[in-house]
């Protein structure tokens, strides 16, 4: 039996996020994921986006964490060494009787404490996007927005909490959860693991896991969204586009992401098949895109995938409004459900409840926490000389550093380093980074 302070369970950003921020403390600390690493649900299929956040409710904690996370980002992404682009963004409607709703989101922005909002007429945000199609009736402007990779992030941040201390089991499945007279003992495919304090971060299975040791409180419904992924070569916007819908909601978004690609994010649908796109799906997509940004070539795309969100309701079907941060017994900490704008409040979330834990545990700073890590670079190294990934440049050299850091697969080295996120999606590389791995005494099955 292995015996922590804290237990994590779910190596999504969220896990990752909460195993480092633990570490702040004098909190053993173990995180448990069921896949064979890390970041591989919610968070590899993600808009990238950092919300400004005039979207919540004011007062709200989802309010108050994600302006502050946004705020925060930059620093956080200097700490983890991870690229990230203020580029802001633009709420555009062509629908006059739409403008009202823009308004709202401006007054609801303005209380949360936004900085910089402002309310264009359609001829302003088509002089600051000019690829957008024209009619624009108003545009809200949002220069603090940004876009960040989320599994980048949240593999940084694994990085940093094992560098801190933390123990990492992959391929563990928690099987039961019991409350013992020293905290709660976690029993897994595996091994059994004794703590005093549990971490759901379990995304998709979150609530699952808290009915294993509470009464049914909060249950998950699912939907559904696709993607598209343009080439770096594309004509796009500077700004990330929201296309505010003509009936409520957000039509298309129009993301530039840090890597160079246009990514297109489509309206939530119920959920037929976990992470799969429909032909009927891209074609909207494709369609919508055309008609949105009519100088984006659609031959372009080099890739779709489809995404999946939880969405928190009660045990009466009443919708959860805020982020959902349950502690239905003492030392057990659930964060359920936590949608967009999770990636942007991630850090916050997690510091909040490994605050909670420490109070709990009466545990005291850890003077040796270490909060920077360092990506991994090109060096004057031989294996940095041999290109392996044409479209991205990337070298042996760094596909051997991120085997080193944890990559088992040809997706988890892509996660690291961008081999296969080119023009070719990987059909030029994809055999040569198994044969790396297998050299390297790593299995490269199963690949995803």
């Amino acid at each position: 039996m292995k015996q922590y302070d804290a237990v994590v369970i779910g190596g999504g950003i969220l896990g990752c996020m909460a195993a480092r921020n633990l570490r702040r403390w004098n909190i053993s600390t173990a995180l448990l994921e069921q896949e064979n690493d890390v970041c591989k649900g919610i968070t590899r299929a993600n808009s990238a986006i950092c919300y400004a956040g005039y979207d919540n409710k004011p007062g709200s904690l989802k309010a108050e964490l994600t302006v502050r996370g946004n705020a925060n980002m930059e620093a956080l992404c200097r700490e983890l060494d991870v690229p990230f682009v203020r580029c802001g963004s633009l709420l555009v409607t062509y629908d006059a009787k739409a403008v009202s709703r823009l308004e709202k989101k401006l007054e609801n922005g303005i209380q949360n404490g936004v900085p910089g909002l402002r309310l264009l007429s359609g001829a302003e945000a088509e002089a600051m996007e000019p690829g957008l199609k024209t009619g624009v009736a108003a545009a809200l402007y949002a220069p603090t927005t940004g876009t960040v990779n989320p599994w980048k992030l949240g593999i940084a941040a694994f990085e940093n909490a094992v560098h801190n201390g933390a123990d990492v089991f992959l391929n563990t499945t928690v099987t039961k959860i019991q409350k013992d007279a020293d905290g709660f003992l976690v029993e897994t495919d595996g091994e059994i693991f004794s703590c005093k304090t549990i971490f759901n971060c379990a995304g998709l299975f979150a609530d699952q896991l808290q009915e294993m040791i509470a009464p049914p409180s909060v249950r998950l419904r699912l939907d559904a969204a696709e993607y598209l992924v343009f080439d770096s070569h594309v004509q796009k916007p500077e700004r990330i586009i929201f296309l505010q819908a003509e009936t409520c909601g957000k039509g298309i978004t129009a993301i530039p992401c840090v890597e160079g690609n246009l990514m297109i994010s489509g309206v939530r649908k119920p959920l037929k098949q976990a992470f799969a796109t429909t032909a009927e799906g891209l074609r909207e997509l494709h369609t919508a895109t055309e008609d949105l940004l009519p100088d984006v070539d659609s031959s372009l795309v080099i890739r779709s995938f489809g995404a999946v969100r939880p969405n928190p309701y009660r045990e009466d079907g009443a919708d959860v409004g805020d982020f959902c941060i349950e502690n239905p017994i003492p030392g057990f900490y659930s964060l359920i459900a936590i949608k967009t704008p999770g990636l942007t409040a991630s850090n916050e979330l997690t510091l909040l409840l490994a605050k909670q834990g420490a109070a709990y545990l009466n545990a005291e700073e850890n003077p040796y926490f270490d909060p920077v890590r360092k990506a991994i670079s090109v060096k004057a190294e031989p294996d940095f000389y041999e290109v392996i990934c044409q479209c991205g440049q990337v070298s042996r050299g760094e596909i051997l550093e991120a085997i080193r850091r944890g990559a088992t697969t040809v997706d988890g080295v892509k996660r690291r380093v961008g081999t296969g996120m080119g023009r070719c999606q990987g059909s030029r590389c994809h055999w040569k980074i198994a044969k790396i791995l297998k050299e390297a005494g790593v299995n490269p099955s199963p690949l995803f």
